[in-house]
Parts: structure tokens; C-alpha cells; sequence
């Protein structure tokens, strides 16, 4: 898919691919043994639950809408699966010889894409799904952050922060990806440079309940290098003010008061797209208006 196709936004996927309207003729049906799974559906857990009760409704209503499939670059007798995984997967279940499809060309771009709006729409990914999908949209397509955003129809600062997650250790990220630790009490651990303290951080997470503000203090306190000299205590106006930076710039502040009513605020970045995420989240000028 051209920079000039993400261009046209997300709507004109959406009815291109997600909800396509079929010219007459244009329906066929096909064997689903010749059909194949998208092979870069970024979505990998599928409840037995979930697909129990759509193959039900399909048993009880059909197939109200057709799957949208590609020609396989591999083999002429083969599709490759567009559009429609969970109903793909609920017509396997219940045992169809033929299904009724309509064919589009779509390059590996669209694949990915389509597949993450798709699973977007119906809040069906995790967040560590879906940052692996935005990276491997970076990876094999070189997309920047914010054309993986407006592709999406997602913040800039939402996609960089789920990305973000992917620096996590792989214990922490099963546990996000379980869904027994949200991406909120995820993202402080990744001021904790110490990975088994920040796994050990997590797990205490999960089992004592922590909400995300005690998980931020603990990870504070687990990033920070000891001391020798105790810091003079906040006042409240300041803490909340603090409090309110990060809970803004999805990234650790902190305010250092010195005399006089001095001071410095200090704010932490992990890469240079997470800068050019605060920059702009500050100024609210891009980066590109900057260095042109």
C-alpha cells in the first residue's frame, strides 16, 4: 500500500476492505480448505468462548457478510485471508465445505494493516498484540509512528506509548498480554532498569491488587538510586502538579525544588521517537516543523 493510500484515511480502508460493497456477481464461494489465514494477523488469542457464540449465531442466521480474500503469491489454487479471521475460524468450526468470498488484490501492507484496524474496531487486541503489529509495521514497511497513527486513526502518543511496551521483559509482557496487568500499571516499569526487579515489581502487582498510582510510586522507588541524603519533602501543590506531568506525558517527571522558589523539572524519554512524542505533546508543534 503507497503513502498515498494510507493518505486516504481510515474510512476509505474501512469500506474498501472491512465492509466492501459487493457488485452483482462479484460474491462466489470457494472451498475453505483453499483459504489460508492472514498470514500477518497480529492477533493471537482466540477464545473458545468467542468463537463459540459467533459460530452459533452464523449456524443460526449465516454468513450475513462475505469474507474478503487475496490471491495467494505462493500458489494459483490459494487465498490469503483479508478481512474476517473470527469468522473464518467460527465457519471452520462448524465444518463448511465452501464459503462466499470476495476477491481483492491487497499488498502485504494492507494485510497488516486492515488486520489491526480490523481487531482495533472491535477492541479484540491486547496491547502487546497491538504494539507488536505497529512494529512490524516499522519493521518490514519502514512506516513512521505518525503514518502507523493516521493509518489507524490513533494519537501519535498512543502508538509510541504501546511500543513502548515491547522494551518490557518477556514476563511482564505475558501478563499484559493475559490480561491479569493492564498497559497502565505496565508502562512505569519501564523506568526500572533492573528486569527481575521489575517482574518481581509486576507480579506483586497482580497478586496485592496495586492500583496504577501505587504502581508508579513503587516503580519510582525501584529506579531510583540510593540516596545519602534524604530529599526535602514535597508539598502538596507541587505533588499534584507532578502527578498531573506524567499523568499528561505518559512518561516519568519529576520536580526537583531548590531555594528561593527555584527549581528544575526533569522529564524522561526512552528513544528519540518517545522525545519527538513529549516535544510535541509540550509545544504542540511536530518535530518536522522544527528542523525544516
Amino acid at each position: 500500500m503507497s503513502r498515498d493510500r494510507l493518505g486516504r484515511g481510515l474510512g476509505a480502508l474501512l469500506g474498501e476492505y472491512l465492509e466492501p460493497e459487493a457488485k452483482a456477481g462479484e460474491v462466489q464461494r470457494l472451498p475453505l480448505a483453499s483459504i489460508v489465514p492472514n498470514p500477518l494477523q497480529p492477533r493471537r488469542l482466540f477464545t473458545d468462548d468467542e468463537l463459540a457464540e459467533l459460530a452459533a449465531s452464523i449456524r443460526e442466521n449465516g454468513l450475513l457478510q462475505p469474507l474478503v480474500v487475496r490471491p495467494s503469491p505462493e500458489s494459483a489454487d490459494r487465498y490469503e485471508l483479508v478481512a474476517g479471521e473470527r469468522r473464518f475460524r467460527a465457519v471452520t468450526r462448524l465444518g463448511w465445505a465452501d464459503v462466499p468470498v470476495l476477491v481483492r488484490e491487497a499488498s502485504d501492507e494492507t494485510l497488516l494493516v486492515l488486520a489491526l484496524v480490523e481487531n482495533l474496531q472491535r477492541e479484540q487486541l491486547n496491547a502487546i498484540e497491538e504494539a507488536e503489529g505497529y512494529a512490524a509495521l516499522t519493521e518490514k514497511f519502514e512506516m513512521k509512528q505518525g503514518e502507523i497513527a493516521r493509518a489507524v486513526g490513533k494519537d501519535r502518543s498512543t502508538v509510541a506509548n504501546l511500543m513502548r511496551l515491547l522494551n518490557l521483559p518477556p514476563s511482564i509482557r505475558k501478563l499484559v498480554e493475559s490480561g491479569e496487568l493492564t498497559q497502565s500499571h505496565a508502562r512505569p516499569l519501564l523506568t526500572v532498569d533492573d528486569s527481575v526487579k521489575a517482574a518481581d515489581l509486576a507480579r506483586r502487582a497482580v497478586k496485592e491488587g496495586w492500583s496504577v498510582r501505587e504502581m508508579e510510586r513503587r516503580a519510582g522507588d525501584a529506579g531510583n538510586k540510593p540516596r545519602t541524603r534524604r530529599k526535602p519533602e514535597k508539598g502538596a501543590v507541587v505533588r499534584a502538579l507532578e502527578e498531573a506531568l506524567r499523568d499528561h506525558l505518559s512518561t516519568r517527571v519529576e520536580v526537583k525544588e531548590g531555594r528561593d522558589g527555584q527549581g528544575m523539572i526533569e522529564i524522561r524519554y526512552h528513544d528519540p521517537d518517545d522525545f519527538g512524542r513529549v516535544f510535541e505533546l509540550i509545544t504542540r508543534r511536530s518535530v518536522s516543523e522544527v528542523v525544516e
